[in-house]
């Protein structure tokens, strides 16, 4: 019997969380080379879980678990274990791929600004935009890339355009759950109680712009994680699509998703597709 477990058994929490509350990212993870996928499993984890503390966690004080949650994930990189296995999987990653603290402290600091934001300005919302999507590209990438600083440096504006896409169709998809259960609104200088085809149109040609500027960093990756990133581009530009298709009130009424029928056909289509990358 060794620590070897230990690590082992922590790397596995990432892996059923991540299953647990994404499908669409479960998939696109399995179709990493095998070498990449424990890393991205543990950021995942330890994403998500922040995130739940901030948007779920409504019967305890979130703002001590959140802040709890820091000062363990501080001392795990200090002493370099935790018996938290979500962050002692994630600060042995951040270890390895050399994941600076500026990212994990951004990311941090965005999670905070949910306890306190119901609305954001252009500038909060970009930081928080940067903070919770932006970074968490920007640690994938430091994985897929495997200590070459050179490639990282080339691809960290469509790593970060790539999580601002995703970030902000998130939003897109759930404004009945984050306006009408959360009180809080993201896009900055839209009146959602009079939202009209021409604020949508606007928010869609951002996130439109930020799904272009991601493909060709997209193309650029290591082979191990071209087609797992690509998949999960995807499934995220079709349900894009699908969401510019709606009216705008039927975003407050109903969360528009990918079906899983679609999801395979995206899949299958995708693994034929992905040495070209065509929009």
């Amino acid at each position: 019997m060794s620590i070897a477990l230990f690590h082992r058994t922590a790397g596995a929490c990432g892996r059923i969380i991540t299953r647990a509350y994404s499908t669409s990212f479960s998939i696109g993870v399995r179709l990493l080379a095998a070498r990449f996928r424990p890393a991205i499993y543990a950021i995942y984890g330890y994403v998500r879980f922040a995130d739940e503390i901030v948007d779920t966690f409504h019967e305890y004080d979130k703002a001590e678990l959140l802040e709890r949650f820091r000062a363990d994930t501080n001392l795990a990189r200090e002493q370099g274990i935790s018996l938290n296995p979500v962050i002692h999987a994630f600060t042995r990653v951040m270890r390895h791929y050399r994941i600076g603290t500026d990212l994990l402290d951004a990311f941090l600091d965005s999670m905070a600004m949910d306890l306190t934001n119901s609305t954001y300005q252009t500038g909060e919302y970009r930081t928080y935009v940067y903070g919770s999507a932006e970074v968490v590209g920007l640690m994938c990438l430091r994985v897929f890339c495997e200590g070459d600083e050179v490639l990282y440096g080339r691809l960290q504006e469509p790593a970060r355009r790539l999580g601002a896409a995703f970030q902000k169709v998130n939003f897109l998809r759930d404004l009945a759950s984050d306006f009408g259960e959360r009180g809080r609104l993201y896009f900055p200088g839209v009146d959602f109680e009079r939202f009209s085809e021409a604020d949508k149109r606007q928010i869609e040609a951002e996130i439109a712009a930020d799904f272009k500027a991601a493909l060709a960093g997209i193309r650029a990756l290591p082979k191990g994680a071209r087609l797992g990133v690509y998949v999960a581009y995807r499934y995220y530009l079709d349900l894009f699509r699908q969401l510019c298709r709606v009216p705008p009130r039927t975003l407050f009424t109903r969360r528009i998703r990918v079906s899983d029928r679609r999801k395979l056909w995206l899949l299958l289509r995708s693994s034929v597709r992905h040495y070209t990358l065509p929009v």
